[in-house]
């Protein structure tokens, strides 16, 4: 296999992670409005446990993924905006991880059946985070993904594809074995 299809479905894969974490998003919205409406359940506590898992598991990974292998070619460009762009991806990182621990002990409580959390505060949280999330992916799809693209092209990229496969299965594994 050359190296330019290789880099694509590494590109294809972090785009798939991109609309899973959309796809979460609307999760925890829909759970915010079940849990208002009706309260916890057996379903609902599924779910919270779900989008929890998820981002604590693969969404964490997505990020470290970014940092290891996407981000480092970008700090190196000559280009100053493109550094400027990828230092910002970066912050924003810690800015979504800092959002995420104020959401995930409600979600944590939900899992339990405790609803001891105010949901007003937790839709908050969560329109926060989306805003977030959305301003964070758009800056990636729209500058850093294809200026990495071109820089990565050339390079063989299977192994980083492995790699980042097998970190999420080793997770998956872990999440499963906590239940």
């Amino acid at each position: 296999m050359c190296a330019a299809p290789a880099s694509i479905a590494v590109f294809e894969f972090l785009d798939s992670t991109h609309r899973e974490i959309q796809a979460q998003i609307r999760q925890l919205h829909a759970l915010v409005d079940a849990i208002e409406s009706r309260g916890l359940n057996t379903a609902t506590r599924e779910q919270a446990r779900r989008v929890l898992d998820y981002f604590n598991g693969e969404a964490r990974q997505h990020h470290l993924d970014e940092e290891k292998h996407i981000f480092p070619a970008l700090l190196g460009s000559q280009d100053a905006e493109i550094v400027q762009a990828t230092e910002h991806l970066i912050q924003d990182h810690g800015w979504l991880e800092e959002n995420w621990i104020q959401i995930a002990p409600s979600l944590e409580a939900a899992t339990s059946g405790n609803l001891w959390f105010d949901t007003v505060e937790l839709r908050h949280a969560l329109d926060v985070f989306e805003a977030l999330y959305t301003d964070h992916l758009l800056l990636e799809e729209s500058v850093a993904y294809p200026e990495a693209k071109k820089r990565l092209a050339g390079l063989n990229t299977i192994g980083m594809g492995r790699e980042m496969a097998k970190r999420r299965a080793l997770k998956s594994d872990e999440a499963r074995a906590r239940r």
